[in-house]
């Protein structure tokens, strides 16, 4: 019998390591393979600003039509906007990922992160990219049942840099605060559940009430539930590839 294809996708400043303490966890029913972007791991930087047309270009062959995308955080972001560029995939699971990843209006006031608030991220990175490389992965973890042993294994699973250049970087920023997907979610072409931190301090809380909740954690749930976790993307993925059948 065919594998059931998962293609893993990680977030801002944070490579296909983070996927790691989820392998002891995968079925042998599932073919796991994780992706960098593009300027991480051994990925080539798309040079001068990449958009969104530039980077579907780029993904294109890595990213299967064949297969259920998961998306963690900018991943989610980035793999949903990449639906009106590349054919779609079997489902789309995006984790501690929204519509968008910045509050915007009447949302501002209910948790999340405020786009004035990112915007002074920006500066900061821009004056001391590593510290605030390193402020990014703490704020990522504390949401998590024990922050600190947290970000202690963020830190041991990425060492004490970022894992690509500062231009990579600075783009993924500006999509941070530029993706809007409201409208993709809306009338998405695949398949698509969102899987949220209860703590997740990214997370809005009109973004909670139409997710489905991960109890107990935060923004970094393969750090501290595991198990719970693969348990919870398996089940989607096979309940998507099994909606995907019925309809062939």
């Amino acid at each position: 019998m065919k594998r059931l294809r998962l293609i893993l996708l990680s977030g801002w400043g944070v490579d296909s390591r983070i996927w790691r303490p989820l392998q002891a966890y995968w079925p042998d029913s599932f073919e796991i393979k994780t992706i960098e972007w593009p300027g991480y791991g051994d990925t080539p930087e798309i040079k001068n600003h990449a958009t969104l047309t530039q980077l579907a270009g780029a993904m294109a062959s890595a990213l299967s039509c064949d297969a259920v995308w998961v998306g963690w955080s900018l991943g989610g972001l980035l793999a949903t906007a990449l639906l009106e560029h590349l054919p779609p995939p079997r489902g789309l699971i995006l984790l501690g990922a929204g519509d968008t990843f910045c509050t915007r209006g009447e949302d501002s006031a209910s948790g999340g992160v405020a786009i004035s608030e990112l915007n002074t991220f920006q500066r900061a990175f821009q004056r001391e990219p590593i510290a605030t490389w390193q402020h990014f992965l703490r704020w990522q973890a504390q949401g998590e049942p024990n922050p600190r042993q947290a970000y202690r294994q963020l830190r041991g699973l990425l060492g004490d840099t970022p894992p690509a250049h500062n231009t990579t970087l600075a783009t993924g920023l500006q999509w941070l605060v530029s993706i809007d997907n409201r409208s993709r979610l809306a009338a998405p072409p695949c398949p698509a559940v969102r899987l949220t931190g209860e703590y997740d301090p990214f997370i809005s809380r009109a973004q909670h009430r139409i997710s489905e909740t991960l109890s107990g954690v935060g923004h970094c749930p393969m750090l501290s539930q595991q198990q719970a976790l693969a348990a919870s993307i398996i089940r989607h993925a096979t309940q998507m590839a099994h909606a995907n059948m019925a309809i062939l």
